[in-house]
């Protein structure tokens, strides 16, 4: 059973950068194909999903947030983690890491994170 668990900080201030971390147990994040994302949910709206990173290192964004994102993963910690510089409110919202078996987001995932609460406000 693969698991996937979500953590950092809940309140970011304006300007700041969003750090969180994806820890995975029961699967490795090198294992070729699979794709492990940062999806997230703003209050009131749907899935906006932000990018991949994937066994070989290769990463993915989404070309709304490509410019701010990072995504990077320690293999020895089976960890991935997202960075979302320059915050505003508009980033306020729970955010998972998820696991997908393709690279198109509109089939979705089999794994998921129980999400994380982040709270853009000074």
């Amino acid at each position: 059973q693969v698991q996937l668990q979500e953590s950092g900080p809940g309140l970011v201030k304006p300007s700041q950068t969003l750090s969180l971390t994806c820890t995975v147990s029961g699967g490795s994040i090198t294992a070729n194909d699979y794709y492990w994302n940062w999806v997230r949910q703003p209050p009131g709206k749907g899935l906006e999903w932000i990018g991949y990173i994937v066994a070989s290192g290769t990463v993915y964004y989404s070309p709304s947030l490509k410019s701010r994102s990072s995504i990077s993963r320690d293999t020895s910690k089976n960890q991935f983690t997202l960075r979302l510089s320059s915050v505003t409110p508009e980033d306020t919202a729970v955010y998972y890491c998820a696991r997908a078996t393709h690279n198109n987001a509109n089939k979705g995932y089999d794994y998921w994170g129980q999400g994380t609460q982040v709270t853009v406000s000074s």
